[in-house]
């Protein structure tokens, strides 16, 4: 047997049936009695809707994983990228051209598979448990803004990548890891003025106290933000949320208006004093200088892989090709890439319990973040027991009792 087939193989069946055992752990460990903490924000009603949209989830995920997983392995038997190359091909546009045809082709194939999925989602789960605020014309011009998007940077990046495999030699994987950082930095950058405004409408803050006390905040801290701005998250769910954007001197504090409704204004500078400490105690660069390691080390790997010959018999591929080669060091490369996503996870938080200390100190009101995190975890119907194992492997954020308990341990 094609050893790279059997990795392969292997590897995309052990995820699947991972990730199954993990979720059938979290609805396990979901607990009929409401955490003494969260008496007073839960009523009984609530909380068993929360166990409720949490079976959902991990029932539809469930379904969701072993359906792609399957048709990912019965694409690969049959030969469907072969199929698929020859298909690209067939258009006579050279390498770079036949690539960005095969990877349009793929991209194609999978939307048409996961958009029941999404719709699914959308519009029964999310609209059973309320969240859902999206409509169909939304839906539909989401995509075709995701696609006209994704064929231009995704574009971009892929002719950059295959046009240096193809003409810069020994060194091509350091060429393709300079333009993908650039590149990728460089869109960070120019996302809040040009990329995000086509998902939602970003309105300034009005002047009041919520702008008063969040630039103070800002300015006592040293944190130079160039903007605040409402975003009509209300338009696809009525979940909560705020995060920034940008890097520099485009750094911009977004607040969706779902936020600013649950919250009271001490609460949302407790949460905005979480997202400033992690730029301040360097997590965002850490992360960023991480990735740019990790994309490096990635594409000298990728080198290696690219002509290889047995790799390419494992999909029944007639010719090899730079473009069909980065698809299968991709898959290659899955059981590594989950093994340090645990990793990943585990670092992040580590980062969200330091940033949750960073906000109790500087806001000197560890109580308002406290309160923050049980609106939200009641608005959002968040799970409050998840089993430690689904944790561990999936949750980038610490369970909120975990977080809740170390700000207790935080009072000023």
């Amino acid at each position: 047997m094609n050893i790279y087939f059997f990795i392969i193989i292997f590897s995309l069946t052990a995820v699947c049936l991972i990730g199954l055992i993990s979720r059938q752990l979290n609805c396990k460990a979901l607990s009929p009695e409401l955490p003494d903490e969260f008496k007073g924000t839960f009523d009984a009603d609530k909380y068993r809707k929360s166990q409720d949209y949490t079976r959902a989830g991990i029932g539809f995920e469930n379904i969701s994983s072993i359906f792609m997983t399957l048709v990912t392995l019965l694409f690969i038997i049959c030969g469907g990228f072969n199929l698929l190359d020859i298909w690209a091909a067939n258009f006579g546009f050279g390498e770079i051209g036949t690539g960005l045809i095969f990877f349009a082709g793929l991209a194609i194939l999978s939307d048409i598979i996961s958009i029941p999925f999404a719709l699914y989602q959308t519009f029964v789960i999310e609209e059973k448990f309320g969240f859902n605020k999206t409509d169909l014309k939304t839906f539909i011009m989401d995509k075709l803004k995701g696609y006209l998007l994704g064929g231009i940077l995704g574009g971009v990046l892929l002719s950059g990548v295959l046009l240096f495999f193809s003409m810069a030699g020994q060194f091509a994987w350091a060429w393709c890891w300079l333009f993908i950082v650039v590149v990728t930095l460089a869109i960070q950058y120019i996302a809040p003025t040009w990329i995000l405004p086509l998902f939602n409408k970003f309105t300034p803050l009005e002047e009041g106290e919520l702008k008063d006390k969040i630039e103070h905040f800002a300015q006592q801290n040293g944190f130079k933000i160039s903007g605040i701005f409402m975003i009509d998250g209300s338009k696809r769910s009525t979940k909560a949320n705020a995060y920034f954007t940008g890097f520099g001197k485009k750094k911009r504090i977004a607040l969706f208006d779902t936020l600013i409704k649950e919250l009271s204004t001490d609460e949302i500078v407790a949460v905005l004093a979480h997202e400033i400490g992690h730029s301040k105690l360097g997590h965002i660069r850490k992360m960023i200088i991480m990735s740019i390691i990790n994309t490096g080390i990635i594409f000298l790997l990728m080198s290696l892989f690219l002509g290889n010959k047995e790799l390419f018999a494992a999909f029944g591929m007639q010719n090899i090709s730079i473009h069909a080669g980065l698809i299968f060091f991709a898959l290659l490369y899955t059981p590594v890439s989950a093994v340090l996503a645990v990793f990943s996870n585990a670092k992040s938080r580590k980062h969200e319990f330091e940033a949750d200390n960073f906000a109790a100190a500087t806001t000197k009101t560890p109580a308002a973040l406290v309160s923050a995190l049980k609106k939200l975890s009641a608005s959002n119907l968040s799970n409050l027991t998840p089993h430690p194992f689904y944790v561990w492997l999936e949750y980038s954020h610490p369970p909120v009792l975990k977080r809740i308990e170390n700000l207790h341990s935080q009072q000023i």
